[in-house]
C-alpha cells in the first residue's frame, strides 16, 4: 500500500479544511514546497497536490505551485482540482503532474473524461469519486449531486478506470477514522479499481486498518500536519 500525503492549496498556501469547509480553513505552511520536499525527506515517494481554488472556481488557479514542487522534487504527483478541459488537463502534465484526477469533470461532462481516458490512459487519469452520504459532490465538495456512487464507479469500470481516490466527505479532516465500511464494500464489489482512501486519518491503526482492506494506497493530511502520525512511523509503507 502507498502512502500519499496531501497538499491543499488555497491562495498559493498549504492549508487544510474540515469536511470540506472553505469556511474552516487551518493554514499550516506559506510554502508548499518546503512541505513537499520535508515529506520527499522522509520517504515519500507520492504526492497529492488539490488546488482547492480552482476545484471552487472550476478553472486551474495554482499550477505554479505544481510546476515548482515538480522542478525541486523527484516526488510522482497526482493534481487535481479545477481540471475543466483537455487545455487544463495538458497544462497540469506540462507542469509536471504525474496523474490528474477528475472529479466534477466526470459527473458533468462523462464524455470528455472518457476521452481522455482513451487518449491518456488509465494510468495517467484519477477518478475522483467525492461523497456525501454515496452520492457524488463536485466543485470542491460545494455541491451534492443525485450521482450515486456505486452507479458512478460501475460506468467508469465499464470504460476501463483503473485508479480512483474516495473521499467520504463526512470524514474528511476531523482525525476521527476513514470510512471503513466504505472503502471494505468499495473493495469487494470493485477487485479491478486500484483504490486510494482518502479522508479522517487519524492514527498509525487507521493506516494499518486500511491496509488490511487492501486498498492501493491511503491520502493522508492533517494527521502528518497535527503530528498525530509521523512519517518516520510509516517507513515499512515507503519502502515496498
Amino acid at each position: 500500500m502507498h502512502i500519499i500525503p496531501a497538499i491543499d492549496i488555497i491562495d498559493g498556501k498549504c492549508v487544510r479544511l474540515t469536511q470540506g469547509d472553505y469556511n474552516q480553513k487551518k493554514e499550516y505552511n506559506s510554502d508548499p514546497l518546503e512541505v513537499a520536499k520535508m515529506f520527499e525527506g522522509a520517504g515519500a515517494k507520492r504526492l497529492h497536490l488539490v488546488d482547492l481554488d480552482g476545484a471552487k472556481q472550476k478553472k486551474v488557479v495554482n499550477l505554479k505551485v505544481l510546476e515548482s514542487i515538480a522542478a525541486h522534487t523527484e516526488l510522482s504527483i497526482d493534481f487535481g482540482g479545477g481540471i475543466q478541459s483537455e487545455e487544463d488537463l495538458k497544462g497540469a502534465f506540462g507542469a509536471g503532474a504525474s496523474q490528474v484526477t477528475g472529479g466534477s469533470i466526470a459527473v458533468k461532462n462523462p464524455p470528455l473524461f472518457e476521452s481522455w481516458l482513451q487518449n491518456f490512459g488509465n494510468e495517467q487519469i484519477i477518478l475522483g469519486a467525492d461523497v456525501i452520504d454515496k452520492q457524488i459532490a463536485i466543485n470542491g465538495w460545494q455541491e451534492k449531486t443525485t450521482v450515486n456512487l456505486h452507479v458512478f464507479l460501475e460506468e467508469y469500470v465499464q470504460k476501463s478506470i483503473k485508479y480512483v481516490i474516495c473521499t467520504d466527505v463526512s470524514k474528511d479532516g476531523l482525525l476521527e477514522g476513514p470510512a471503513m465500511n466504505l472503502y471494505r464494500e468499495i473493495s469487494n464489489y470493485y477487485p479491478e479499481i486500484c483504490l486510494i482512501a482518502s479522508g479522517g486519518v487519524s492514527c498509525l491503526e487507521d493506516v494499518h486498518e486500511l491496509a488490511r482492506i487492501g486498498v492501493e494506497g491511503v491520502i493522508i493530511g492533517k494527521a502528518f500536519y497535527e503530528g498525530r502520525i509521523q512519517l518516520s512511523d510509516l517507513d515499512i509503507y515507503f519502502n515496498e
